[in-house]
């Protein structure tokens, strides 16, 4: 965790020790990782999660200042799991490495749960904020350094900004698997690396690429 983690976390009231101590910790942070996902962030009160963990309220504030606290708990270590995948351009196959990528990028922001809170979090919480934004901002660099070396190879479209083209990568990386929620169907990453890949690379280059990897089998 870095620096900046560790101030929005702050420091905890009390960090147990013992076993029992330790359980009961756990078990209001499952309480919490629950609430948030069904309710939200707004809608979840440290009572609530106190009673659904089965503790007293007085006992959640033995452990976490406040919600806010808990939800930092929950996030630590997993921030990066909420941002966008950083493809790999050169591959002979670009297009069947990207949709590896948002599946499993799309895989783990399931596991992390907690995807839905922070719209409601962001917006009041400028810490946090400034850390994915900060976060956000050295992906996209490396991103945009990824499409400028595959640009300087002549692979590319010669009249697009590849900054433009990074930003729209990320945008629909990022967005990808609200589709699920928005259209009732199943996200299909092949088709949306499809559409990212056709941003960078014109049909002719992309056969090419995808030849160039059948080749040595052949």
């Amino acid at each position: 965790m870095s620096d900046r983690e560790d101030i929005l976390v702050g420091d905890f009231p009390f960090v147990p020790k013992q076993e029992r101590a330790q359980q009961k910790r756990n078990a209001l942070l499952e309480s919490g990782h629950m609430l948030f996902f069904s309710k939200g962030y707004e809608h979840t009160t440290a009572k609530e999660i106190a009673a659904h963990a089965g503790v007293a309220t007085g006992t959640f504030y033995r452990y976490f200042s406040d919600k806010r606290q808990l939800l930092m708990s929950l996030l630590e270590d997993k921030l990066d799991k909420l941002l966008p995948p950083e493809p790999s351009w050169l591959s002979c196959d670009p297009e069947a490495l990207l949709a590896s990528l948002l599946e499993a990028h799309n895989d783990r922001l399931k596991e992390v749960g907690l995807r839905r809170v922070l719209p409601e979090l962001l917006p009041k919480d400028p810490e946090l904020a400034e850390v994915l934004s900060v976060a956000r901002r050295k992906i996209h660099g490396r991103i945009l350094s990824g499409l400028k070396q595959v640009s300087e190879c002549g692979l590319t479209w010669k009249d697009l900004d590849m900054d433009t083209v990074t930003w729209s990568i990320m945008v629909l990386a990022e967005n990808g698997p609200d589709k699920e929620k928005q259209s009732g169907k199943q996200a299909d990453y092949h088709e949306l690396a499809k559409v990212m890949c056709r941003m960078v690379f014109p049909p002719d280059i992309l056969k090419k690429l995808r030849t160039e990897e059948k080749s040595p089998a052949e």
